[in-house]
């Protein structure tokens, strides 16, 4: 595409990192009421780490905990002592919340120093500096191309035609055939005739008819191109020279510029034709397109702020059809090159011309998906069908048929620029349906309403949902790329799951399980299950406690020490391998160091009873010469903290 005709525009971007949480109502842990008592696992976890107590899994929820309800300085404490004992083997995510969190306390150097780290983990992740160029980026072409039928439109001259939008089962495209009129005039850098609007009916697939000219009002002796419609077809925007009732503006050296103009369809004809407010004199904007709910215009501007030659931009368009302030659309999309011709679909796909993305040669098509914070995804080339060593733009997509058009001024072609058709025969991105159930990690019961956020791997938002009536979510997902999936829900402890889908069509499959924030008890339950306690664990053929053990003791002690009536009855299971009476034994001399250990802690021995059960309560069919899975008898190898009073 030749640079007299067309706007060729690029921008950058602040690339945000957005953590979505919601405040966890902590309440004080000494309140009864009904019988019950409503154990705080997370001040739990606090204080058996003030008493030394180290863990990998306790630091991170402790952190967690406190940087999902933005107290970053508590959060920095917590990932302090995470970092501390264990930094080797820590996923990426937490280097970056580390760092945030120094901040907040004035640490900025020390701050930096974890940023570097994370740098390096994630691969130069985009928040903490610009991306490397893919430097197999031919090989990425490969792939994605061999997807399209692409043939000439059927519309093209010998001259230049370009930019198709669709109206009215319609195409509208701006030509430069239109050579008899005594007013027409050539453009003096190409000897091309100015363009105007043309439109042809669309048939069976999409296959255009004879065109003919638009309408007298909207056409000038300059250049006009690229229109887009509302689905009503009462309004209309285009691009034209700065143009408008027989006045040409020119800029500061006496250029005449191009910019976006809107028309409205009254009493069958279009009138009412006014720049719109962001126009100007001294910077071009063209190629507008409307995003699919009309609320949005994106075009393509050289206006201040832009990066490159020329840049993406959105504008908001308000209730009264006023418009808000011009937002560009940032370094995912953006370059130092030039982007331009923008398309926006129903599935939250951009597509866009670029020279600054690697492509083939001169302007190629690229893809990004649109996230639901409005951020975007990786930009794709489309391949080779569509893109060539010359410029092809002007990419559209009837996504119900995957039929579409682009223009191309490849060789072979029949004028400056033409116009192709196309039928996309294989989606761009592989794409899965991941789903699961939200369910409660202690009744089982299903979780509706819950809140579950899709992140990608570098924790951009992608979408977020709800959970229905039986607790069940989905998502569309990208294939062979990695998630992070966050499940929030009042009363219950936030979780997140990372999840890697797999490379082909498909569903992946991700149940989710909450924990109560805040445990209900009463008599008869297990406390050991407010922490997920199932087994004290002791070294082989002793009854000594273990650390790892101390330190789910100390919950346990936590708990007694804030409800001083409650009392435990303190059991010890075996599975079924070995002999009846040395499972027996053995199990209650781990009851009983149990009791030992609580009661050295300073709590009253009247409040403790407890025996070891061996494997008389089998909790599956692992009896004695069942064959079983290693998973099937540790089920049966339990520890059980039963309230006996409160």
């Amino acid at each position: 595409m030749k640079n007299n005709i067309l706007l060729y525009i690029t921008i950058i971007s602040i690339f945000s990192f957005n953590v979505y949480s919601q405040k966890t109502k902590l309440a004080i842990a000494d309140k009864k009421y009904d019988n019950y008592a409503y154990v705080d696992a997370i001040k739990t976890y606090e204080r058996v780490a003030e008493k030394g107590y180290k863990s990998a899994d306790m630091f991170k929820k402790l952190g967690n905990a406190y940087y999902f309800n933005a107290e970053l300085d508590k959060a920095a404490k917590w990932y302090g002592e995470l970092f501390a004992m264990d930094a080797t083997n820590l996923e990426p995510e937490y280097y970056y919340r580390y760092a945030q969190s120094l901040k907040s306390i004035g640490q900025n150097d020390k701050a930096n120093e974890i940023l570097e780290l994370f740098n390096q983990k994630s691969g130069n992740d985009i928040r903490g500096k610009l991306f490397k160029k893919n430097t197999n980026y031919l090989e990425a072409i490969k792939a994605n191309s061999g997807r399209y039928q692409v043939e000439d439109a059927g519309v093209n001259s010998k001259y230049s035609d370009y930019g198709t939008a669709l109206y009215s089962n319609k195409i509208v495209f701006a030509s430069a055939r239109d050579t008899g009129s005594l007013g027409q005039r050539k453009h003096t850098w190409t000897n091309q005739y100015f363009t105007n609007l043309y439109s042809a009916d669309l048939g069976d697939n999409m296959i255009p008819g004879v065109p003919h000219k638009f309408d007298a009002t909207i056409n000038s002796k300059f250049h006009e191109s690229t229109p887009a419609f509302t689905n009503d077809g009462k309004t209309m925007y285009f691009t034209r020279n700065n143009y408008l009732d027989g006045k040409k503006g020119k800029n500061g050296n006496q250029i005449t510029l191009i910019k976006i103009y809107k028309a409205s369809f009254e009493n069958n004809q279009w009138t009412n034709i006014t720049e719109l407010p962001f126009d100007s004199d001294n910077y071009s904007t063209a190629h507008p397109v409307l995003s699919p709910d009309e609320k949005t215009l994106y075009f393509a501007s050289d206006m201040p702020g832009t990066i490159g030659q020329s840049d993406l931009f959105k504008v908001k368009i308000n209730d009264d059809g006023s418009f808000g302030t011009p937002e560009n659309l940032g370094n995912t999309i953006n370059t130092e090159g030039r982007e331009t011709f923008p398309f926006v679909n129903d599935e939250k796909e951009i597509y866009f011309a670029s020279d600054g993305h690697p492509g083939l040669g001169g302007l190629d098509v690229f893809m990004s998906k649109i996230n639901a914070d409005g951020a975007f995804s990786e930009v794709q080339n489309v391949g080779a069908d569509v893109n060539s060593p010359k410029d092809d733009f002007a990419y559209l997509i009837d996504t119900k048929s995957r039929r579409g058009f682009f223009t191309s001024n490849r060789d072979g072609g029949q004028g400056y620029d033409d116009i192709y058709k196309f039928l996309e025969t294989k989606r761009l991105i592989c794409e899965q349906e991941l789903y699961g159930e939200i369910t409660d990690i202690t009744t089982k019961e299903l979780l509706p309403n819950a809140k579950i956020t899709l992140y990608d791997n570098q924790f951009n938002l992608v979408s977020t949902t709800t959970s229905d009536e039986k607790g069940n979510y989905s998502f569309t997902v990208e294939c062979g790329k990695t998630y992070n999936v966050r499940a929030e829900k009042t009363e219950y402890t936030t979780k997140e799951q990372k999840i890697t889908i797999a490379t082909e069509n498909g569903k992946t499959y991700l149940p989710i399980t909450l924990e109560k924030a805040k445990c209900k008890v009463t008599i008869g339950d297990d406390l050991g299950k407010c922490f997920g306690i199932k087994m004290i664990y002791f070294d082989f053929d002793k009854s000594d406690i273990r650390t790892e053990a101390a330190l789910d003791l100390e919950k346990i002690l936590d708990v007694l020490n804030q409800y001083p009536t409650m009392k435990l009855d303190i059991r010890s299971h075996t599975d079924s391998r070995g002999t009846f009476q040395y499972n027996e034994a053995l199990s209650d001399r781990r009851a009983k160091s149990t009791i030992n250990w609580l009661i050295k802690k300073g709590v009253d021995s009247s409040r403790l009873i407890g025996k070891g059960y061996g494997e008389n309560q089998l909790v599956n069919k692992c009896a004695d010469n069942v064959k079983c899975t290693e998973d099937e008898h540790q089920l049966n190898r339990r520890s059980e903290f039963i309230i006996t009073a409160l």
